[in-house]
């Protein structure tokens, strides 16, 4: 059986994307500050993150160390929905255990929070050199092409700073079950060129359960 042909999607030249987890790899070429696997939620892990939701408070849960057991064992432990949340957590320790083994490195700093408005809603560059975001229910984080951006105006507000989003038609989003690894200011040689992101708006009453992976 011959394998799906590639998305044709129109990225600009820093960003790799395919349906095909081998797309992100291509986060250490020196041209590429945001490299996207997309990829649908199978419904068992949808359903399973869409019961940790079902709570009106926001929460959030923190890892630094092994993706193993233990790990697992602690996740399912503090999730509200415990019953139900074998299918997602089993899906996070399989990405982290991936971004463990592509960066070399036995600790990763995981963090999956539930937010009920944007975390980071302004355009920003992470100081740090590379993260891993998924977003596991409602909608995923926007970033913009490098020729929408004006980089004059990062960094804290302030009404003489120009607007960030040159072309705001530009803005792209990920999609719920994406796996995007995200240069910061902080990897080497992309001290000027760290991929420009927010965190998406939140209407009334919508949630957001968001999974990051630092490798240590």
């Amino acid at each position: 059986m011959s394998s799906l042909p590639a998305p044709q999607w129109t990225l600009p030249e820093h960003a790799a994307g395919d349906i095909d987890i081998s797309v992100l790899p291509r986060i250490f070429e020196d041209a590429i500050n945001i490299a996207i696997f997309q990829r649908p939620l199978p419904a068992d892990i949808a359903f399973s993150a869409q019961a940790q939701c079902q709570t009106d408070r926001a929460w959030q849960y923190s890892w630094l160390g092994h993706p193993d057991e233990t790990f697992t064992a602690d996740l399912l432990s503090r999730l509200p929905a415990p019953d139900a949340a074998l299918p997602m957590v089993e899906d996070m320790a399989m990405i982290a255990e991936a971004i463990a083994f592509l960066f070399d490195t036995q600790t990763v700093g995981i963090r999956l929070r539930l937010l009920n408005s944007a975390m980071c809603p302004r355009f920003h560059c992470d100081n740090l050199p590379v993260r891993m975001v998924t977003t596991y229910f409602g909608p995923g984080s926007e970033w913009l092409p490098e020729y929408s951006i004006n980089r004059e105006g990062l960094g804290a507000p302030h009404p003489d700073r120009p607007d960030i989003a040159t072309d705001t038609a530009a803005i792209q989003r990920l999609s719920p079950g994406d796996i995007a690894l995200i240069k910061g200011s902080g990897w080497v040689g992309c001290e000027e060129r760290g991929l420009v992101h927010r965190s998406p708006a939140l209407e009334n009453g919508s949630k957001r359960l968001l999974m990051s992976i630092d490798p240590a």
